[in-house]
């Protein structure tokens, strides 16, 4: 019995050949885009879930009560790990964790650039990155001691072994000894590195970190087994009372803890400093985009076969006059269906065999097709049994419906409220599709509107330059000579880069300020000729100069530090930072250094003539970048022979702020595309329906003087109301969703009318184009063959 449903099934394939190709691509770019998301999704989900002890290690955050704000961020002072330790029973290990540096090391007469950070000494105990040699327990633990990735031992030793216990030269004045050697980080790791060096490496650079009232490094920590994760969050909630003196009751900071592998997805925090929001959204918006397109695929295949039906009345007639029972018909229907998204998966996944490279390229994963996993097999069979019930139940209900006797005598005269349905799969279809055209169009003008928005600096012609070796005592003689070389424009220095200050303290006082205020503001150091550098403006004041030997104790400060602050002229007012009492010299216009996703905090800048590191900011003339880059080439060479010469530009930097919002925007456009081609078949399906139901009608109007405008008209017209039907559907679901995406940005663009006229418009567009191939097909019909049918 089903070897004869396989070849009936089989027969109508060959025989619709047409037909047949349109609904299973139509069903295999739905599987195929399905099945993308899903690896994808997965993979997120795989994210820092692969160490051993996932379910006990918990990053700490701050919440900080600060100005009537509540203002949440993973960031610890630095010397938190080691006294949670202490104090808390449940914590077993604990570390702190920097921010990742492109550092530069020399061994065996090779001097090779690799990245790194630095971490206490529990880290390699806490986390799973196995050791190829050397032992965890102690592999941090002197100031000179340092761990390397196989990777790194193999460029300066040939071999994990034949590293350990060597010394290798860091920044060209300190010698360290490999102390162990880690098998390369997974891709499915937030933190990348190649080397770690010790947190007292780090205290000793950054004597700031070791302020209870700063914060900035990450903390992590190990809970002992049956440690009650929640006793623990309350336990560390105040933790800060008795160590961070500058709190008050108005102003305070309490500390909670995150589970580290639930971090990547959840990096962010609602207005009252809950852990929410992060990349678990975009998790969540392709999961709905997928499900969007599978049921607009299915939707198709319950179209195209249904508007094949007449063709199949009489075999359903004579089948049920020789006893054939309903049951036995929606089997074989349905097992038609099965083999045609059998047929449809095995297509999809050689789509998603050719796709996944590119696709791996945009996101920046590794995604491979899990062949071998029985999981994905399992995976493939029910997602082959939802989608083969789901687009076949409709169809073989629907056919094994027939009465024999209507049939027989002639084609079947369908119900107004079967056609209804059909008419209502298409309106969904193109509601979602609209939905996600809309979405594209938002997505596409706020990635557009924070990548070209004035932040308050130029950042064209602009290039970072590592302030590290030699060039840290002799930044001035570089300075000097470099001017002087052709398309060079300025030179500053800055600790940090001027689109990403993330340090924040609250040691600022001034005159008249409240005792009980606690403000958090960002600071950061620059050099001399730093807003003619940055193109920056000023509201008031002056920037650093040579000619005042008293700007060594004196502050820039920018227009929402002012607001903080109070003063009606603040220029030459007293500012006492970190204890050290100086004067304003000038209000800076705000100017964004942080990612548009936050709104513009107070900042201080302070200046520094001599720092450990940082970057030297170039500006460069335009069109003379690449003239510019050579001449500074050779005098980092001259002056720092030991580093390579490497740089970085401004806007590639700060277009990294946004990578994930660029990889929405991209595939949101060719998910919308899919989505509005799919509809588009189930659109044809529907009008090839009509008009083969309207057959004799087109042929009496057509005898009777009607054209083939009149006849076109006729058909086309109630599609195009489908389509209008979906866009008004559509508009207030699109505007809620991307009013819900756009909470995420401090600065967004409005979601106006036109970005909904535009989308309606684009939908009858297609829709047109769609339903003409079939309209005018029927128009040009002979009317004769149309009134001999029956």
């Amino acid at each position: 019995m089903y070897k004869n449903y396989f070849i009936t099934a089989l027969r109508n394939i060959l025989k619709n050949k047409a037909f047949a190709f349109i609904n299973i691509m139509g069903l295999a770019l739905g599987l195929a885009c399905s099945l993308v998301i899903l690896l994808w999704v997965i993979d997120e989900y795989k994210v820092d879930a692969f160490h051993k002890n996932s379910e006990q290690l918990y990053s700490v955050y701050e919440k900080q009560y600060r100005d009537g704000n509540i203002d949440a961020f993973y960031g610890s002072p630095g010397v938190l790990a080691d006294e949670l330790k202490r104090v808390i029973p449940e914590v077993q290990y604990a570390t702190q964790y920097a921010w990742n540096r492109l550092s530069t090391f020399e061994a065996n007469d090779k001097i090779i650039k690799e990245n790194g950070n630095y971490a206490g000494q529990d880290f390699l105990s806490m986390f799973s990155y196995p050791l190829l040699s050397g032992d965890a327990k102690t592999a941090l633990q002197n100031p000179l001691d340092i761990v390397i990735s196989k990777k790194m031992a193999e460029d300066f030793f040939g071999s994990p072994a034949a590293a350990i216990g060597k010394v290798i030269r860091y920044q060209n004045k300190k010698d360290l000894t490999v102390t162990a050697v880690f098998d390369n980080v997974p891709a499915n790791s937030t933190a990348q590195f190649d080397y770690l060096l010790t947190w007292q490496n780090f205290l000793e650079s950054n004597s700031w970190a070791k302020d209870w009232t700063n914060n900035g490094p990450f903390c992590y920590i190990k809970l002992k087994d049956g440690a009650n994760a929640k006793a623990v969050d309350q336990k560390i909630r105040k933790f800060l009372d008795n160590y961070n003196k500058e709190q008050t009751a108005h102003s305070y900071i309490h500390l909670g803890i995150s589970r580290y592998s639930d971090v990547y997805l959840h990096s962010g925090f609602d207005k009252q400093g809950n852990v929410s929001g992060g990349r678990i959204q975009y998790v969540h918006l392709f999961s709905i985009v997928a499900i969007f397109i599978l049921l607009i695929a299915c939707i198709n295949f319950m179209n195209l076969t249904t508007a094949r039906s007449i063709k199949r009345a009489k075999e359903v007639g004579v089948r049920k006059v020789v006893g054939a029972v309903r049951f036995a018909l929606v089997k074989q229907f349905i097992g038609e269906a099965l083999l045609t998204v059998a047929i449809a998966v095995m297509v999809s996944l050689l789509l998603v065999m050719l796709v996944l490279p590119v696709f791996n390229g945009l996101t920046g994963k590794q995604i491979h097709i899990p062949f071998n996993k029985l999981e994905f097999w399992l995976a493939i069979a029910a997602l082959l049994g939802f989608t083969g019930f789901v687009s076949g139940s409709y169809p073989a209900l629907y056919l094994s419906s027939f009465k024999p006797v209507r049939v027989l005598k002639g084609l079947p005269k369908f119900s107004g409220s079967a056609l209804y349905f059909r008419k209502g799969l298409v309106v969904f279809q193109f509601m979602l599709s609209i939905v996600l055209i809309v979405g594209t169009i938002v997505i596409s003008r706020q990635v557009n509107y924070i990548q070209t928005m004035q932040t308050g600096f130029d950042r064209d012609n602009l290039v970072y330059i590592p302030l590290e070796g030699e060039l840290v005592a002799n930044y001035e003689l570089f300075k000097r000579e470099a001017l002087q070389m052709p398309g060079v424009k300025a030179i500053t220095r800055m600790t940090d880069v001027p689109h990403e200050i993330d340090n924040g303290t609250g040691g600022v006082k001034w005159e008249g300020k409240d005792p009980s205020a606690d403000i958090e503001f960002a600071y950061g150091a620059v050099g001399y000729d730093f807003i003619k550098t940055m193109h920056m403006q000023l509201v008031q004041g002056r920037d650093f100069s040579t000619d005042f030997a008293t700007d060594s104790v004196a502050y820039l400060i920018n227009e929402k530090a002012l607001e903080k602050i109070g003063y009606k002229n603040p220029v030459g007012r007293s500012l006492t930072f970190w204890g050290m009492k100086g004067t304003i010299i000038g209000v800076l216009k705000d100017f964004h250094f942080n990612s548009l996703h936050l709104p513009i905090n107070p900042l201080i800048l302070k200046l520094v003539k001599i720092e450990t590191f940082g970057s030297v900011l170039v500006r460069t003339e335009a069109g003379k970048t690449k003239e510019a880059l050579a001449s500074l080439g050779k005098v980092c060479k001259a002056i720092n022979p030991k580093f390579p010469f490497t740089y970085k530009f401004s806007d590639d930097e700060y277009a990294k702020l946004y990578k994930s919002e660029q990889v929405v925007n991209r595939l949101s456009k060719y998910f919308a595309f899919l989505a509005i081609f799919i509809s588009c078949l189930g659109l044809l399906g529907l009008v090839m329906f009509t008009a083969e139901q309207r057959t004799k009608e087109f042929g009496i109007r057509k005898v009777l003087g009607a054209s083939p405008v009149t006849l076109f008209n006729l058909l086309s017209k109630e599609f195009i109301l489908l389509v209008v039907i979906a866009l008004a559907i559509a508009s207030p679901l699109a505007w809620w969703f991307m009013h819900y995406w756009l909470q995420n940005f401090a600065y967004k663009i409005d979601v106006s009318w036109w970005m909904f006229g535009i989308a309606g418009a684009a939908a009858i567009a297609i829709a047109l184009i769609t339903v003409s191939f079939q309209s005018i097909k029927a128009a040009m019909a002979n009317p004769v063959k149309g009134l001999r049918s029956e």
